[in-house]
């Protein structure tokens, strides 16, 4: 083997190992998010003020990640110049984390909400549809994480389709919580305060369904942002 070779060869295997390392790195930052949503909805169910404030606190924590694995690859992008599937995978990440930015903010909505709410000793009439709300949101965030670590498109597709039951189940929530507040209107603002940890929890969705696209993109070159699942199907078989 020659010494060109030899630093060819190097060489891609630093670049690999980069591409492999921000994977990682999205990952980690995908587990802390995911942590931060389980913890404002607890906080929300037992109005733990506690856990609702170290919840909003751990936002910073994912902000600071955005911008290191940013920094990272606009670094890879001036220095390697990746094409094909790994400049999509670049690219891809950076949008990836940008949604999961905004998933750490809806979290820490939802842990303020949970703050107000902790001291309301009917709290438990009125979060048990907030509760089913939060789990299939929860699940459609861990389902779109574990389809980016596997790369995995007919997961990704199976959890866009949950999208539009999550938004009935919201529309569903905000009917129920404006006839509360209808029979009791001295309870109005916890009401809407209710509503809007369920706003929160529904945009949670809306972002992970916007993971789900990126994995998409990923490994088909497809952009299928604002299409239908079965448009997305179509395009995965090749139609």
């Amino acid at each position: 083997m020659d010494r060109t070779t030899h630093v060819d060869q190097h060489t891609s295997q630093r670049y690999s190992a980069e591409l492999e390392g921000l994977r990682s790195s999205v990952l980690s930052m995908g587990g802390l998010v995911e942590e931060l949503c389980r913890q404002a909805l607890e906080a929300l169910v037992r109005g733990d003020a506690e856990l609702a404030r170290k919840t909003v606190k751990a936002d910073s924590q994912v902000n600071e990640m955005e911008l290191n694995i940013s920094a990272q690859c606009i670094d890879i992008l001036a220095r390697r110049q990746p094409a094909a599937r790994d400049l999509r995978m670049v690219v891809g990440i950076i949008r990836m984390v940008a949604n999961l930015e905004r998933i750490g903010d809806e979290a820490a909505k939802v842990a303020s909400m949970a703050r107000k709410l902790a001291d309301d000793r009917d709290r438990q009439t009125y979060l048990s549809e907030p509760k089913h709300l939060g789990d299939g949101v929860s699940a459609m965030l861990r389902g779109a994480l574990d389809a980016f670590a596997r790369l995995d498109v007919e997961a990704a597709i199976d959890i866009i389709a949950r999208d539009p039951e999550i938004d009935r189940e919201f529309k569903t929530l905000t009917r129920l919580l404006m006839t509360h507040m209808m029979e009791q209107p001295q309870r109005v603002k916890n009401m809407l305060r209710v509503n809007s940890c369920a706003r929160a929890l529904e945009r949670i969705g809306d972002h992970a369904v916007n993971l789900c696209e990126e994995v998409i993109y990923l490994v088909d070159g497809n952009d299928v942002r604002h299409l239908g699942v079965e448009e997305i199907k179509l395009r995965h078989r090749g139609g």
